[in-house]
């Protein structure tokens, strides 16, 4: 534990950090490990329809520093070709 006020004003803000940016990660995580069931069970319209809400917190976890803007694209791009690479072809 730390001894120094400054060290222990440190300790507080990293917790509160920490608490802070599991929110936004295990909200991204929960959204993609149920797109990526869905998709696994062939239901692509329905894992369609979290893109919207991926996308969302995807952004907002990099936007609040969370997760690289980087990170958070590659996120959205392989989900996107996920989905569509998995969606049946409409033939005639």
């Amino acid at each position: 534990m730390p001894i120094i006020k400054s060290a222990k004003k440190a300790l507080r803000q990293s917790l509160r950090k920490k608490t802070h940016n599991t929110v936004y990660k295990l909200k991204l995580r929960g959204l993609l490990k149920e797109a990526k069931t869905l998709v696994a069970q062939s239901k692509q319209p329905e894992a369609a329809k979290l893109i919207a809400a991926i996308y969302k917190a995807a952004d907002k976890a990099a936007k609040e520093n969370v997760i690289e803007k980087g990170t958070a694209s590659r996120i959205k791009s392989r989900l996107t070709l996920l989905i569509a690479k998995k969606a049946p072809v409409a033939t005639k």
